[in-house]
């Protein structure tokens, strides 16, 4: 599916959904790769004003995920991710864009692993991968 019509679609789909809540915006899909990015605000912040892990997860997890969406094989209805890990090296504050790019690692016929890495003004706050089950019909 082409970026000009596959990210409209996920941002109407998204809106009263757990990614339209958090703000989260999808610009660019193509060849193995997704970008997605928020703006911090109060809500996606922990209660001591840095942001949130879950936050942060979510960004990557829905980019990896919606990525998963556009390159999965013939036949594959459905996925659902099955792992995922992040390590986080920095935060960021009310104000600050969030920024993913995930990337295809592993697209197999049953599983793909995406790695997404995570900044904020082109610093790596966090590293997140995920293995994501492909579902065929029965």
């Amino acid at each position: 599916m082409a970026d000009d019509t596959f990210l409209p679609l996920v941002a109407e789909r998204q809106k009263d959904m757990l990614p339209g809540l958090l703000g989260l915006s999808f610009e660019k899909v193509g060849e193995g790769h997704l970008r997605g990015r928020f703006t911090a605000a109060k809500h996606h912040l922990a209660p001591n004003g840095y942001l949130h892990a879950a936050s942060v997860i979510a960004l990557a997890d829905t980019a990896c995920g919606y990525a998963t969406m556009v390159f999965r094989p013939d036949g594959a209805e459905r996925f659902t991710t099955i792992e995922l890990k992040s390590n986080f090296l920095g935060t960021a504050r009310v104000g600050d864009e969030v920024i993913t790019d995930a990337m295809l690692l592993h697209g197999g016929r049953t599983t793909q692993v995406w790695d997404a890495v995570v900044s904020v003004a082109g610093k790596t706050i966090a590293l997140f991968r995920c293995t994501q089950m492909l579902i065929y019909p029965r």
